[in-house]
């Protein structure tokens, strides 16, 4: 028996795998060995490919032949879970992952009339490979090509005239949907963008904050006009308007989870270009102590947010965490004696315990109007989406200056900016003054991947500091299959938690610069977003260059 010949393994642990695998009807010989076997795959296909004389290959170092990858379709691919590996005149050499699957074989050699070798490759390998050379979602683009239904104009790659009602729920243009939709949530994506050019349809999705283009196959341009209304059906959309933007909603379910995704469209030079916002309905809130804090901003957070009243504002750009910090606070104080009301557009979360409400602009639902309901809706705690104009912003105010707790957001570039901003809105400065407890600036830098990162002498140039660093390394990106190879691995927030007292009550008044506001902090402790990414730079959690582009020199 090969189990035997290969000396990994001994007779009890093969009773054992083969009495596991009679449990699970289905399970293939080497997925069985793997999971019940307790080794790994490539130590299992290296000892078994020595018993069977079969070569062991590394897709990520090594690359097929382009004559093998055009010799199978991809649906044939996709079926049989293998890669064409190499092609001459007689043979079709195959790399798989179960030496055992002589179906796989039998099936290749009857479609190429080739023989058919096979060499070895762990699975998740020859997965990463076929999306690699066929694209994602090939085989159901495939299926659609060969569907007589679709032709194309071989001058200006337009779809002719058909049923778009019919062609929006076509089987394989739904699958192909979901599997890109599928595809982004398991690689960590937060956006996915469906951009037509003049001669591809381009997909790109951004993992940490960065966006990366998804391969995909290169006649997927044909199809556009298909998989964009097939979306738009999906988000209730109008499919016969292609001038103007609209905005949308699907909910779908993947693996067990709900999953919320806004959809944007917008009329472009070679059609409608499409962003997607994946949200997780619902999930295990970030701890406030998880979220990346030192000890000093931490305890001044944890004291404003316990607060009887006051306006707590949290500022940054689009995309640098502000929700999560503000739903991590609220999970905080979320009680049973304390009542919390929030206005969202939209809601990103959903959490118990909390009265959320949806703004709804077109019926005249905004966030001034909701406001304006809370306070006769005894309210303890207010967290208001966004402060956009004078209107929300002077209830917002007068609501902290009753009795209640606000909690919010702004655009702005750093924790001092939001003082000028407010006053801009038209907003007294005492009253600003009175009201707000604190201001946090933030932003999202990128970890570093903890299986590769490479620890390198410092290079003090980078580095503007009022104390000498307490290491003389920090560590860089180097990249490995953990992390896609980009060296990072998930995102950490950099934070300035600005505390208004006495002396700053006093600068607001005096409606004192951005500036001014923030020099007074400092010599109170506050530290900026680049030295608390230094901080975390000497901690091994990112990188100098990571700080760099994410935040501005101070």
């Amino acid at each position: 028996m090969v189990l035997q010949a290969s000396g990994a393994y001994s007779d009890s642990q093969i009773d054992s795998i083969f009495r596991r695998r009679a449990e699970n009807p289905g399970m293939g010989l080497c997925e069985a060995v793997v999971k019940f076997g307790g080794v790994k795959e490539k130590d299992f296909l290296s000892a078994v490919g020595k018993v069977l004389g079969l070569e062991v290959v590394s897709l990520e170092e090594r690359q097929p032949d382009a004559d093998a990858i055009t010799a199978i379709p991809p649906s044939a691919v996709n079926q049989y879970g293998v890669l064409p590996f190499r092609k001459d005149d007689t043979t079709l050499t195959i790399a798989s992952s179960d030496p055992f699957d002589f179906k796989a074989a039998d099936g290749l050699r009857l479609l190429s009339g080739l023989r058919v070798k096979s060499v070895l490759a762990p699975k998740e390998e020859i997965e990463k490979a076929i999306k690699k050379y066929y694209g994602v979602g090939a085989d159901a683009i495939e299926k659609m090509i060969d569907d007589g239904r679709y032709s194309v104009d071989d001058d200006i790659g337009a779809m002719t005239k058909i049923d778009v009602n019919e062609m929006g729920e076509e089987a394989s243009i739904v699958r192909f949907v979901n599997q890109i939709i599928a595809e982004a949530d398991r690689e960590g994506a937060t956006d996915i963008h469906i951009e037509p050019q003049e001669t591809e349809l381009r997909i790109r999705y951004r993992i940490d904050g960065m966006l990366h283009k998804v391969d995909v196959p290169p006649q997927l341009n044909r199809l556009k006009s298909a998989i964009i209304s097939r979306i738009k059906v999906m988000a209730n959309l109008d499919i016969a308007e292609k001038r103007l933007p609209m905005d949308g909603r699907i909910g779908i379910r993947i693996a067990g989870q709900d999953i919320d995704i806004r959809v944007s469209t917008m009329p472009a030079a070679y059609g409608e270009s499409i962003s997607l916002r994946l949200l997780a309905k619902s999930g295990n809130f970030v701890k406030m102590q998880d979220l990346g804090f030192n000890d000093r901003d931490f305890h001044v957070v944890e004291k404003i947010i316990h607060r009887p009243n006051g306006i707590f504002l949290v500022t940054g750009p689009t995309g640098s965490g502000k929700s999560t910090s503000l739903y991590s606070f609220l999970s905080e104080v979320n009680t049973i004696d304390v009542r919390i009301m929030t206005a969202e557009d939209p809601i990103e979360y959903h959490m118990a315990g909390i009265n959320q409400v949806q703004m709804q602009a077109d019926i005249g639902m905004n966030f001034a109007r909701a406001l304006r309901a809370f306070l006769r809706q005894d309210p303890d705690i207010i967290m208001v989406g966004e402060i956009r104009d004078r209107e929300t912003a002077e209830i917002a105010i007068n609501a902290s200056l009753t009795g209640h707790m606000v909690f919010s957001t702004l655009h702005t570039n750093d924790a001092a900016g939001a003082f000028p901003r407010l006053i801009d809105m038209g907003v007294e400065p005492f009253l600003i003054a009175s009201a707000v407890a604190g201001v946090m600036g933030q932003r999202l830098c990128r970890r570093l991947c903890p299986k590769c990162k490479r620890e390198v002498p410092i290079d003090m140039k980078y580095y503007n500091l009022a104390y000498p660093p307490a290491k003389q390394t920090v560590f860089e990106p180097v990249g490995c299959d953990n992390c896609a190879r980009s060296g990072y691995k998930g995102r950490r927030a950099l934070f300035e938690v600005l505390e208004v007292d006495e002396d700053i009550e006093g600068a607001i008044v005096r409606r004192e610069n951005a500036t001014q506001i923030r020099n007074m902090s400092l010599a109170k402790g506050m530290k900026t977003l680049r030295e608390d990414g230094w901080a975390k730079v000497f901690a091994g959690v990112t990188s100098v260059k990571e700080v760099m582009r994410v935040t501005e020199e101070t």
